[in-house]
Order: C-alpha cells, then sequence, then structure tokens
C-alpha cells in the first residue's frame, strides 16, 4: 500500500516541477523578402494615389462642365 500512496504523491509533485521547457527560438527573416515588401508597398501605393487623382480630375471636370 505504502508504494501506491507514494507514486501518487509523486505524481502530485510533477505537475509543479520545472521541465526541459523549449525557449522560442527568435523568428529570422531574410533582408531580400523584407525590401521586396516594401517595394510591393511603395508601387500599390503609387497607383491608389495615380487612380486617386485621375478620380479627382475627372470629378472636376464632369463638374465644371456640368455648371458651364
Amino acid at each position: 500500500m505504502k508504494n501506491s500512496g507514494f507514486n501518487i504523491k509523486e505524481k502530485l509533485v510533477a505537475k509543479y516541477l520545472v521541465r526541459d521547457v523549449k525557449k522560442p527560438q527568435p523568428k529570422s527573416s531574410d533582408i531580400n523578402v523584407l525590401l521586396n515588401r516594401i517595394e510591393l508597398n511603395k508601387k500599390n501605393e503609387n497607383k491608389k494615389k495615380l487612380f486617386f487623382s485621375a478620380a479627382a480630375s475627372t470629378g472636376l471636370i464632369l463638374f465644371g462642365i456640368i455648371i458651364f
């Protein structure tokens, strides 16, 4: 009977013992991937600016034609 009681105690204590926990390794990133992402973002921003400018110009021209 004593062995079973001791075994239960070991199981309870084992919950609180520090085990070999794997430390998360820092994520590495490739500089080329980051630079490519920046270039794509710049291109997309330029396209959006151009589209907005074209839409605003078209709106102003139409507004001017309707009024005059």
